[in-house]
């Protein structure tokens, strides 16, 4: 579950750099989340009475921090090549496994820091720094995801987590991109925009929160390591964005640490 969801994600992220030119990196993040939130509300049409105080709280945090990661995100992507600007965005999830790992863990989040540090060379000046600090403001709200992910979903059952907290991160959206986006939305581009809602979040953050219940947060978070070394294969294959050999090398390292890292019995939940 979390291969599909990392793959549909760089996936989706690549379709979306198309339209950039058209909408803006704020305005493509909005049209993903609005149309995220439509989708979910009609499909699993929460019922009030199934949260209580503490779970509706969560998914409303939930969703602010997913419309900051969409947004940083997409901001960073539109000055950084896909493959940086996931690898800086890992260093979420990365802390989280560091902070969450014990033993073992900690020593192959380790291995795999050093991997994003190949795949991002900083000691050649190169990359655009207002880039990195969107890419690494994405990466905070992404610990801060993974985190209320799995409080939502050891509260809720099924998606109804999702059918508040994506509607929310829509609000979010709307009110930072403005209503200017709306004067460049077209019938293609509304319809385009419906699928990369299906291709990203609606499917990997689905996958993602029924991964969650099953791992730890330190599990999953070492997990998705692999996720810089997918965005580096798209940006090649779908983006001609080349890759020089110290970064090849970097995803040997994020590689190794994934394969050799297996979860403690204590690091896989039961369900």
């Amino acid at each position: 579950m979390v291969l599909a969801s990392m793959t549909c994600v760089q996936l989706g992220l690549a379709v979306s750099i198309g339209l950039m030119d058209q909408l803006g990196a704020t305005g493509v993040a909005w049209l993903r989340l609005t149309w995220a939130g439509v989708l979910l509300l009609v499909l699993v049409r929460p019922r009030p009475s199934a949260f209580t105080r503490s779970s509706l709280l969560a998914c409303v945090a939930l969703g602010v921090v997913t419309a900051g990661i969409t947004m940083l995100f997409m901001a960073s992507v539109e000055r950084l090549p896909l493959g940086t600007a996931s690898a800086l965005e890992f260093l979420g999830p990365l802390g989280v496994a560091i902070a969450r790992g014990r033993g073992r863990a900690r020593l192959w989040a380790v291995v795999a820091a050093a991997g994003v540090l190949l795949l991002t060379e900083p000691w050649h000046g190169a990359a655009d720094p207002v880039g990195v600090a969107f890419a690494l403001g994405a990466a905070c709200c992404w610990a801060a995801y993974i985190l209320l992910t799995q409080k939502v979903g050891d509260e809720l059952s099924g998606l109804h987590g999702l059918a508040i907290s994506m509607p929310v991160a829509a609000l979010v959206a709307t009110a930072v991109a403005g209503p200017s986006v709306l004067t460049a939305l077209s019938p293609e581009i509304l319809l385009a925009g419906l699928g990369l809602a299906l291709l990203l979040p609606v499917i990997p953050f689905a996958l993602e929160l029924s991964a969650l219940r099953r791992l730890t947060s330190a599990a999953f978070g070492t997990l998705m390591s692999l996720e810089p070394a997918i965005a580096l294969a798209v940006g090649l294959f779908l983006l001609g964005q080349v890759p020089a050999w110290v970064p090849v090398a970097g995803i040997g390292l994020v590689v190794a640490a994934l394969c050799a890292r297996d979860p403690r019995p204590d690091e896989v939940v039961a369900g």
